[in-house]
């Protein structure tokens, strides 16, 4: 080819709740204890277990201490009977601390189980986040997929505690008293325990089904006033510049006042199934204690027995007190566990080939195959495009806004798949070879060089943590920052805030240009990155750009086309092809749309220092 030549919509959150029951959690939950390998997990499990049942145990028989010892105490037994009643009460006494301590000692021994489940689970979460595709996070907002997160893992502690320590011995519990109270007074006591116990559950969960919408709208709601919280306070110098602080504070303010008002209605809601509560339980009570009071009469039992009844029955009450909550809790625990499950189940679009290997021994040639692609919900993207750099050279890619630069850039990243043809690396497709291996061999300098709130040092390292203090040295001085940092009271250790925001535009620029060089890629891949300087510290960046791509393969995505114009080759892009390709001198002679682009910008007043410069 001669120089210069011209070349003719996901569904609603809220119906992936509504199908979401418990038993499904409940397996994952023993399956993620199953799953636990470490150092004596599965005992302190067994111990956990064992210390629940053994207090559940005692709260059932301990009453009946008591209850001996008052009948003693009561049937003309007098000063004699003294010494034996306050041994039994000393003895129950006993038992009702060991019945309430073995819970406390349960949680100790369990708390390392628990944090271990979470740090597994937040862990594998927070990996397959960050391994999903860009298209994914491009869909989500950033304080919403947090909560998820968040509630998700801290869900995991508050099932594993109620459902296995909570749930399941107090349905035991039941099961003893029943037995206690038809063996040791008679099978009314027990019909009527299994009766109040029941109608209690009965009301509680069918009020607390009918009170998850509530929770599920708070829910909502609070995830929606945290999302907008962190949209706003990421983006909150846009917030100043247009004196939008009264705006974005309404917006917050609304959110928080929708949660408020579901909360309302679910507190209101918590009254009433409160009072329905209370009313069971005393009824269930009167009842035992008149059935009592009538078999003392006849003589069938002793006072003291009253005493252990009502005693068995206050003991059963106590887990029973908070059913309502645990149940609530458990639904929302599930809800919150399982939207955490389905995100960590959610398959990322780009994804390497089962045993795909590295990117063997990158040389540095960039070959695009008739590559096609179209971003969701437009109909134009790159269509049939193809060139090839050869390793050590430089490409610059131009053309208006929307032609498809960064797509070509997102596309050699593997950040997407082309729908039509191949991106090579020294002959190699990208997707048949790991991703991470691909990165490594690119480096990215963009117009809006992304810091961490952390030190220089840390920003500067990111791609090659394990770096001598020499080799940080050289790659800041090879950007043109290492007087600068050396400048600064704390030096390497200085922070610069949220995203870089404590260092000036052109430094910032020279921490990112540092960064790549120290990592060392075979290509450099400069996404505009002078464009957003003004034209002084334009000079002092692209200097420091010459010298980090000095022999590497370089494409460059340039707006200022005087940065470009000693570029081994132009490709220039319009309506997701390749219209023409060439050397700057040759595509400016050909009149074409480098030679308007060129011409515009020399008319540009903000640009004639710029070109001087070149």
């Amino acid at each position: 080819m001669q120089r210069g030549e011209r070349i003719p919509k996901p569904k609603p959150e809220a119906a992936a709740i509504e199908g979401v029951a418990i038993w499904p959690t409940i397996v994952r939950l023993a399956r993620l204890l199953a799953r636990l390998d470490g150092p004596g997990v599965r005992l302190r499990i067994w111990i956990a277990l064992v210390l629940t049942m053994a207090a559940k145990v005692i709260s059932v028989f301990a009453p009946l201490v008591l209850g001996f010892g008052l009948n003693q105490l009561t049937t003309g037994g007098g000063a004699a009977a003294a010494p034996a009643f306050f041994a039994l009460a000393g003895l129950w006494s006993a038992l009702r601390f060991a019945s309430a301590a073995g819970p406390e000692v349960r949680n100790a021994v369990f708390a390392p189980v628990s944090e271990e489940a979470q740090r597994q689970v937040g862990r594998a979460v927070f990996a397959h986040v960050h391994a999903l595709s860009v298209r994914f996070h491009q869909t989500k907002r950033t304080g919403s997929l947090h909560r998820t997160i968040e509630r998700g893992v801290r869900a995991i502690d508050f099932l594993l505690r109620f459902l296995a320590f909570n749930i399941a011995p107090t349905l035991i519990e039941l099961a003893l008293a029943a037995g206690v109270l038809a063996w040791r007074f008679g099978v009314g006591f027990s019909l009527i325990a299994i009766t109040t116990v029941l109608i209690y559950g009965w009301i509680t969960f069918g009020v607390t089904e009918w009170r998850l919408k509530y929770r599920r709208e708070m829910n909502e709601r609070d995830s929606e006033a945290a999302g907008r919280a962190v949209d706003s306070l990421l983006n909150f110098e846009t917030v100043k510049a247009f004196a939008a602080e009264a705006r974005e504070t309404e917006r917050f303010d609304q959110s928080l006042a929708a949660y408020a008002r579901a909360a309302v209605r679910s507190n209101s809601s918590l009254v009433l199934l409160n009072i329905a509560q209370i009313v069971i339980m005393n009824l269930g009570l009167a009842a035992l204690v008149a059935l009592a009071g009538w078999r003392v009469l006849s003589g069938a039992l002793g006072p003291g027995d009253i005493a252990a009844i009502i005693l068995i029955m206050l003991n059963l009450y106590a887990p029973l007190n908070v059913l309502g909550f645990a149940f609530r809790e458990i639904k929302q625990s599930s809800i919150d566990m399982e939207k955490m499950f389905t995100l960590l189940e959610e398959a990322p679009d780009v994804a390497d080939l089962p045993g795909a290997p590295d990117l063997a021994a990158p040389l540095g040639e960039v070959r695009f195959e008739g590559v096609s692609f179209a971003h969701e919900g437009r109909d134009q993207g790159l269509n049939g495009v193809s060139f090839t750099i050869a390793p050590g050279s430089t490409t610059a890619l131009v053309g208006p806004s929307g032609a498809g630069k960064s797509t070509v850039l997102k596309l050699l990243f593997r950040f997407y798949d082309p729908t039509a043809g191949r991106v090579r690396i020294d002959g190699q497709d990208v997707r048949a070879v790991r991703q991470v291996s691909l990165r490594a061999a690119l480096g990215l300098v963009s117009q809006d060089v992304v810091l961490f709130n952390d030190t220089i040092r840390y920003n500067i390292a990111y791609g090659y943590p394990d770096a001598s203090q020499h080799e940080l040295d050289s790659a800041a001085a090879q950007a043109q920052l290492l007087e600068f940092i050396e400048s600064l009271p704390d030096g390497w250790d200085t922070r610069v805030g949220e995203r870089g925001l404590k260092l000036s535009g052109g430094e910032k620029q020279r921490v990112g240009i540092a960064r790549v060089v120290l990592k060392d890629p075979k290509i450099l891949i400069l996404d505009e990155a002078t464009s957003s300087l003004d034209s002084r510290t334009e000079a002092q960046v692209q200097g420091a750009l010459d010298s980090a791509a000095r022999g590497r393969t370089t494409l460059v995505v340039a707006h200022r086309l005087s940065t470009i114009a000693k570029a081994d080759e132009i490709l220039v892009l319009k309506d997701g092809g390749i219209v023409e390709r060439g050397r700057h001198a040759d595509l400016v002679a050909l009149g074409g749309v480098y030679a308007e682009l060129w011409r515009r910008q020399a008319q540009a007043p903000e640009a004639l220092p710029a070109l001087e410069a070149s």
